[in-house]
């Protein structure tokens, strides 16, 4: 299990899950990279945070590993659909 900081943000995602045969298998609607599944729905939900934290660390090592000392950065808006 990823060990989680004490100081991390608590966001809220939809889990979508569904039965296949013995496991429980599930995925973030919000994020539908993020994928894991469970013997139990406590045991997905435990498997999915930790799917999520790997996830956003390796997104962040890409970012980190692609910046090259030019680069630069700017706000946008994104519209995401509810």
């Amino acid at each position: 299990m990823v060990k989680r900081p004490s100081s991390s943000i608590r966001r809220q995602f939809t889990l979508e899950y569904w039965k296949d045969d013995d496991w429980y298998v599930g995925l973030l609607k919000e994020v539908p990279a993020v994928m894991s599944q469970g013997h139990t729905l406590e045991e997905l939900q435990e498997n999915i945070q930790d799917a999520y934290t790997l996830v956003l660390k390796d997104s962040w090592s890409r970012v980190i590993h692609s910046r090259v000392r030019s680069s630069r950065s700017k706000s946008i808006p994104i519209c995401v659909p509810a």
